[in-house]
């Protein structure tokens, strides 16, 4: 049996009036790798504070049977890292100069250098690049011990976790198995839901009409026949207050049942936007933009020169590279249309960055803010905050009192209601929560306008960008395709380069033999005829284990 590393009971966390989390239970063992999901605000970071014993919590108390190291979301890290793992995740010296991508590499590093039994990881992949991520996806399947992982990155989730906790109303439930599969539950769980909730609806819908059916026929019996005598009149008065006593037991009987009836809540539903966002109307031409010999350098210190490429009118084009490769350096050079950077007529940009709430107005409530840049009525204003995550009365809210996901929230839907025709989006998805973040993935799948996007999330960038624009060795190359795509045709040329240095090696190793077959048949002085036979299969197998490679 699997060792207990740590035992939570009773856990209460309110902030304010607010309860956050209400826990009867957590254990956590040996060798469990869970994902912790749930929505912006729901208690997860709280949670592991909980755990971790950065926070105490109102009621209830952690035992801690090992030792437990901790990846926080943001901040320095007072952890040193060790070479190896330092090296692997190519940790800089500690410095104010240091990038965002290069603070999470020295957060994760000296988090894994203590080889603590217990790791707990708040989205470690922020900031991250593609090498980055996948660095650390290898480090937390091999991981010996125990980990709890909040991420947005699905194929993290996927490749990594064992089991979903999911956070909601103050409460965990348990899945089994990886992100996917508790997806496919989650879905078939929502749609028990609402068809429970539908069948409910109906069947009160059908006792509302035998109650008002019961109390017609009662109305009816009241009335007296004409033309009728004291006697019979007195005999049926009698029989309409015995039908009508019949009818009202059966009437308060529906009425009972009505009333015992659990109340299901609606539940929620994807809402259909019923109009095409971004309309690129007014773009005659067919390049949103064109960049031409393109360079940056800061110092001595290139970036990417002699860059050109075009972005074309309705494309989804994710803008990939290693962190400090110069990715949000290009899109200030366009936003600002800089030497080489050519926008066509009528496009008008609309841009997301790393400050995306400095746009925001905190005296206002989130749907002013939305509907400040927008001709859109209020109806598509608010669906298309509920599509992001932020229904009924939320919109509401003054954004000054909005949590960091809710404002991105806000001015991601600010942007896609604008009339902005072409979209610029720097790491979109880092403040969001993952259920959030694959509905914005449905609303950009769907934006009739251009996209030019950052992201080292692997799905959504597979499920959005039909392009690529990548830089690398200080050069920019443009792929047209998904993601899966170039990395199949990355596989190909890998394959066919592997397959041709074999066929080198074949030939390389045929000459060797041939050579040793002319000397077994022509001994020179001092050659060892049974060295040479024994050459002569060694080669004979290297050939034959070179050639079995290519089957």
């Amino acid at each position: 049996m699997a060792e207990l590393l740590l035992k939570a009971q009773n856990i209460d966390v309110s902030f304010g009036l607010r309860k956050i989390l209400e826990i009867p239970l957590i254990e956590i063992y040996d060798g469990e790798k869970i994902g912790l999901v749930g929505e912006n605000g729901a208690g997860k970071t709280t949670l592991l504070n909980v755990l971790f014993g950065n926070l105490t919590p109102d009621a209830g108390d952690v035992k801690l049977y090992s030792s437990v190291r901790m990846i926080a979301q943001m901040g320095e890290t007072d952890l040193d890292a060790n070479g190896f793992v330092g090296s692997e995740f190519s940790v800089k010296e500690k410095s104010d100069f240091l990038s965002g991508g290069e603070r999470t590499r020295r957060r994760i590093a000296g988090a894994l250098s203590g080889k603590a039994q217990i790791l707990l990881a708040d989205e470690p992949t922020v900031d991250l690049d593609e090498e980055g991520v996948i660095a650390l996806e290898k480090k937390l399947k091999s991981y010996d011990g125990a980990l709890i992982l909040i991420s947005h990155d699905r194929k993290l989730l996927d490749n990594v976790c064992t089991g979903i906790w999911e956070l909601e109303d103050g409460h965990i439930t348990a899945f089994s198995g990886n992100y996917s599969k508790y997806r496919e539950i989650r879905k078939m769980r929502l749609q028990r839901e609402k068809d429970e909730y539908e069948q409910q609806r109906a069947e009160e819908k059908r006792i509302k009409k035998l109650i008002q059916q019961e109390y017609e026929h009662a109305q009816q019996k009241q009335h007296l026949p004409s033309r009728m005598g004291n006697s019979e009149a007195r005999l049926h008065k009698r029989e309409v207050t015995n039908v009508q006593a019949a009818i009202h037991r059966v009437r308060k009987s529906y009425e009972s049942r009505l009333e015992r009836m659990e109340e299901k809540a609606r539940p929620r539903e994807d809402i259909q936007i019923k109009m095409a966002l971004g309309d690129a109307g007014g773009i005659t031409s067919k390049l949103c933009m064109r960049a031409s010999g393109v360079s940056v350098q800061f110092g001595a210190r290139t970036l990417f020169e002699y860059a050109s490429f075009v972005i074309p009118v309705g494309s989804r084009t994710a803008l990939m590279g290693a962190n400090g490769a110069g990715k949000t350096t290009l899109i200030r050079k366009i936003l600002a249309k800089d030497k080489g950077i050519t926008i066509s007529p009528g496009v008008k940009i609309g841009y997301f960055g790393q400050l995306h709430t400095e746009v925001l107005n905190e005296n206002k409530t989130a749907l002013e803010n939305v509907r400040a840049e927008s001709d859109k009525d209020e109806g598509t204003c608010r669906t298309v905050l509920a599509r992001l995550n932020m229904p009924g009365d939320n919109v509401f809210k003054k954004v000054g009192v909005l949590s960091g996901g809710e404002r991105a929230k806000v001015a991601l839907a600010r942007l896609l209601l604008s009339d902005a025709n072409f979209l610029i989006l720097d790491e979109p998805t880092n403040h969001l929560d993952i259920f959030s973040m694959e509905a914005l993935e449905s609303l950009l799948s769907a934006y009739s306008g251009t996209l030019l996007f950052v992201s080292h999330d692997r799905e959504f960038v597979e499920k959005i960008a039909t392009r690529l624009l990548r830089i690398e060795n200080k050069r920019i190359s443009s792929f047209e395709g998904t993601l899966s795509m170039y990395e199949e045709m990355l596989t190909k040329k890998a394959k066919g380069r592997e397959a041709e240095e074999r066929k080198m090696r074949i030939t390389s190793l045929e000459m060797r033999l041939a050579a040793i077959a002319a000397r077994m048949a022509k001994p020179m002085k001092g050659d060892n005829p049974e060295k040479l036979n024994e050459e002569y299969e060694s080669v004979v197998n290297l050939i034959r284990e070179e050639k079995q490679k290519e089957t």
